[in-house]
């Protein structure tokens, strides 16, 4: 069975265990040992650059981030030459978007209002 897996999804199922707060350090250890045999895995630092490159980027989609905020993340995410991946679509973007803000939903961590936000931005996309 697993000779029809697809290797990127099984490549991005073992990253997200890495990262899962609820896997064990024996689990996510031995994902990050797979993904090193796959040829796969990427430096710590590399994937730390990516999500505080995302965040700048998410920055600019906020209405709650100031207009200098923004500009302030619009040359750091110029400076780091940062765009969506090349084999990323709108329609993927889309896709990714809203399963962020479903997610944010059931996140305990998230403020009330951060919740009504998503709820809010989730119908007026017709995805909730």
């Amino acid at each position: 069975m697993s000779e029809h897996k697809d290797p990127t999804r099984v490549a991005a199922g073992l990253k997200a265990s890495i990262h899962n707060p609820h896997v064990s350090e024996e689990a996510k250890h031995s994902a990050h040992e797979r993904l090193e045999k796959m040829g796969t895995s990427e430096p710590e630092s590399e994937v730390h650059e990516r999500h505080v490159l995302g965040g700048y980027k998410a920055a600019l989609h906020n209405e709650h981030v100031s207009e200098e905020a923004k500009a302030h993340a619009r040359e750091i995410l110029e400076a780091a030459d940062y765009e969506r991946g090349p084999n990323t679509t709108e329609e993927e973007h889309q896709i990714r978007v809203l399963a962020g803000y479903k997610a944010a939903i059931s996140n305990p961590r998230v403020s009330d209002a951060a919740k009504l936000h998503a709820e809010e931005y989730l119908k007026a996309h017709n995805a909730w």
